[in-house]
């Protein structure tokens, strides 16, 4: 029996690993990357006598395939992908490729423009302290096809981005959380809102009665969309004012409140390692989706009281003289970045730039007017930021290079102050990823700390 041809572009975590699933499913596997493809993933793909290309994409081939996958990473707007399209030949991601061969396993699906990395670290957290045989990865660690080439999982716990999602069909998550939806990567879907959330509503396309769908009651563009479409799976709502709905989860006082069937939980905000309004929402949403999986009250409330903050999102790197540096270099869009204004009490010496992604920095005029001492802006273009903050910052300056701006930030501080990297915009200008940019700025703070403690 001839083999179904498996054609995949993209030669990174998603594109290696739907390559290594598809070899283990049976099909005759072509890897092509018009790029030049990593050696650590190189070594994979050779290990696995995988045929690949790399520093182009040979049409001819990838015309020839039964299925083909595109990384994320990939715009479908590539006119030779259109091509194909009109040809009959349409691309899917590798979370839809991978969703092929897990029809009995239980998912949950995190999306969102903000805090859906750490919503699904909690998740995968607190289902490991019940004792759960737990998968995680998607747009965090491994890809979703790599997990299903390993030891099998009783249930997977997936970061989904809006790029992934846009290439699914039939995936359908068990649980499916919406942190919320503000404007970012408008550069990818013709600068207008309306597709972006049409994107991450996705995930929700082929959900059923019996699945569960968590959304935020605050967040508006959740609600617009809400409005104007029914969903099909069970809701359940967050909110940090009153109780919303009889069921779902809430903010009183100090207490988030948790409400399901006959179970409730109460978390004391003070006692989470996790600060900040935007960590109580994502708190929320975590403890709502154990709980429809049955976990118990004093398991969700420990893994909860446990959980710090993620690498790069909030992230305290050290103080020196009474000044607080943080790393929050994962905060890439504006509404992020207005979050970690709003979890910093004292006067704040803002780093922010980089490759801008449609955004409109006017929202953080009133929040940054009250609380912004300094603004060091370190993108290669940083017209707008100049434009927007002028007239209500008094300090405004540039550098490009990451030690500069460090060094400057400890000069102009005083006792009390916060030095916060939170940059609103993507790390391609000066960066390999916004990883890359929070070590590099995690390094000059380091060596700051060393030279002051001589």
């Amino acid at each position: 029996m001839k083999k179904e041809k498996l054609v995949i572009l993209g030669g990174g975590e998603s594109g290696v690993g739907a390559a290594l699933l598809g070899l283990q499913k049976g099909y005759d596997v072509f890897l092509s990357d018009s790029a030049e493809i990593k050696p650590v993933f190189k070594q994979e793909l050779d290990a696995a006598n995988v045929d690949y290309e790399q520093g182009g994409h040979s049409m001819d081939r990838i015309a020839l395939a039964d299925v083909l996958v595109k990384s994320p990473g990939i715009p479908d707007s590539l006119k030779w992908l259109k091509e194909l399209s009109k040809k009959g030949l349409n691309s899917i991601s590798e979370i839809e490729f991978a969703s092929w061969f897990t029809p009995e396993v239980p998912v949950v699906a995190i999306t969102g423009s903000n805090g859906k990395t750490t919503t699904t670290s909690l998740i995968y957290e607190i289902l490991k302290k019940a004792g759960g045989n737990v998968g995680l990865g998607g747009n965090i660690g491994k890809s979703f096809a790599r997990l299903l080439t390993e030891e099998p999982k009783d249930i997977y716990v997936l970061e989904l981005s809006s790029f992934q999602l846009d290439g699914i069909e039939d995936f359908q998550p068990d649980i499916a959380v919406i942190t919320n939806v503000t404007p970012d990567h408008l550069d990818r879907y013709d600068y207008k809102m309306e597709n972006y959330l049409e994107s991450k509503f996705k995930i929700s396309l082929n959900q059923r009665e019996d699945d569960w769908l968590i959304l935020c009651a605050d967040d508006e563009m959740t609600s617009l969309y809400l409005k104007g479409n029914k969903m099909t799976a069970s809701e359940l709502h967050f909110s940090q004012g009153p109780d919303p709905v009889r069921e779902g989860a809430y903010r009183r006082f100090d207490d988030l409140i948790m409400r399901h069937n006959s179970q409730q939980v109460v978390l004391d905000t003070q006692k989470m390692r996790l600060k900040g309004m935007h960590n109580h929402y994502n708190v929320m949403a975590a403890t709502l989706a154990a709980m429809t999986l049955g976990v118990s009250t004093e398991v969700i409330e420990t893994a909860v009281y446990d959980f710090a903050a993620l690498e790069h999102r909030m992230e305290e790197v050290a103080v020196i003289d009474q000044v607080v540096y943080i790393n929050d270099s994962k905060a890439t869009n504006v509404d992020s970045v207005w979050y970690a204004l709003d979890a910093i009490s004292s006067q704040i010496i803002w780093l922010v730039g980089g490759t801008d992604k449609g955004n409109d920095y006017s929202e953080l005029l009133g929040i940054a007017a009250d609380r912004v001492k300094a603004i060091i802006a370190i993108g290669k273009d940083n017209k707008k930021i100049l434009e927007v903050f002028k007239e209500d910052i008094p300090t405004i300056v540039q550098y490009e290079k990451m030690s500069e701006a460090v060094a400057y930030a400890r000069k102009i501080s005083v006792s009390g102050d916060t030095v916060l990297l939170s940059p609103a915009c993507a790390s391609f200008d000066f960066y390999k990823s916004y990883i890359d940019r929070g070590n590099q700025f995690k390094a000059a703070v380091i060596a700051l700390d060393k030279k002051n403690a001589h």
